[in-house]
């Protein structure tokens, strides 16, 4: 059987005890359209990110600047669900953090984990059920959340918006079809019997992620998850530079309502493109990123080699070091240069006065500096 776009229906509305949850249809199929307009849209993503990735190779040690990028998305897409880190913060210890914001922080920071074990782990298992559940287990450790089955799909009923089942925006399926409904999401991301382009493929895999919200919590942070791992696993990415979660967060509103409209009125035609366009948009900026970071580390070293003097070669040493982790102190600055304590200090108060590193605590002892200019490049 093959499913044509354009006469798709996304399911229907089954009753429960006292509410009605959405069941959707199975989407391991052939996909074919008719509307010229996703097969534009779909070129153009696939050109953007065919950049990205190129773009990437051609980047000497792009594994050091990838660690900002993984920050972003857990700063970001853990915004979404209503935390409140930024970026300055997310790369601070948890002991520099007041206490009324580390336990949004411990959220940012479990996704972090989650998301690099879960791109380690792509090496050795395919992307699967088995590790969103792992995934999962990290993202909900010790945190809120923790108390809502941390590696296990759901054995109850959930749902998204309003306080109860009775005032809820959207139910989705009871849990008794969870299993079920994931193998066959899971089959879809791999059936090589299908010829569906892989960023259609992953954006009908997303939808139906979000709909059959599998999990009790951090369904949300999964989901958008499952985009890069699905990129990098299909070989797609060489490395996970692109996240989605920024391009969603940017009108929340018109992400939800693509999704709902989906359930609601079988448009999957208006979230293809809605998707496709995210694709491109967010290739495109990660182009800009890593091309701004590029810029940055070539004028930094060019002004530590003619500003710092004997110190330049210390100077560099630190400044590699804060690519990959962008916080510092003294200690930090000692350790790695293998300086004393005041030289590490003289070094340290150098980079403040060009306004490499910037001063956050606001303390006289246990100070830390951030790697302003290099932030500022995400936050934008």
């Amino acid at each position: 059987m093959t499913i044509q776009l354009e006469q798709f229906r996304a399911g229907q509305f089954e009753k429960g005890y006292e509410y009605r949850f959405f069941l959707p249809t199975n989407i391991n199929d052939e996909w074919i359209w008719q509307n010229p307009q996703v097969n534009a849209l779909l070129e153009k993503a696939a050109i953007k990110l065919g950049e990205l990735n190129s773009f990437a190779r051609l980047v000497p040690n792009i594994d050091l600047f990838i660690q900002l990028h993984v920050t972003k998305e857990a700063v970001v897409s853990s915004r979404i669900e209503g935390t409140q880190t930024n970026m300055q913060q997310a790369v601070l210890s948890e002991a520099e953090i007041s206490p009324e914001h580390r336990n949004d922080w411990r959220e940012v920071q479990n996704y972090i984990e989650a998301l690099n074990q879960a791109i380690t782990t792509l090496q050795t298992l395919p992307l699967s059920s088995r590790l969103l559940k792992e995934t999962h287990a990290i993202l909900l450790s010790n945190v809120r959340g923790e108390h809502k089955l941390p590696g296990e799909f759901r054995i109850s009923q959930n749902w998204i918006g309003g306080n109860s089942l009775s005032d809820a925006t959207f139910i989705p399926p009871h849990h008794q079809y969870v299993n079920d409904l994931m193998s066959d999401l899971e089959r879809f991301l791999h059936n090589d019997d299908v010829h569906v382009p892989a960023l259609i493929r992953v954006a009908i895999a997303h939808y139906q992620f979000e709909t059959i919200h599998p999990f009790l919590d951090g369904n949300g942070r999964i989901g958008r998850l499952l985009i890069t791992l699905f990129l990098v696993n299909a070989g797609i990415l060489d490395k996970p530079l692109l996240y989605l979660s920024s391009y969603f967060e940017k009108n929340k509103g018109l992400y939800y309502d693509n999704l709902m409209r989906v359930r609601t009125h079988s448009d999957m035609l208006q979230w293809l493109k809605y998707f496709l366009v995210g694709i491109e948009q967010t290739a495109s900026l990660a182009v800009h990123t890593l091309s701004e970071i590029l810029k940055l580390k070539a004028r930094l070293e060019k002004e530590l080699q003619q500003s710092f003097g004997r110190r330049n070669a210390s100077a560099q040493l630190l400044l590699n070091s804060l690519f990959e982790q962008p916080a510092t102190s003294v200690e930090d600055a000692s350790r790695i240069c293998d300086l004393s304590y005041k030289a590490a200090n003289d070094l340290i108060g150098l980079m403040s006065k060009h306004e490499i590193l910037h001063e956050v605590t606001g303390q006289t002892r246990n100070r830390v500096f951030v790697f302003a200019p290099y932030l500022d490049i995400f936050d934008n």
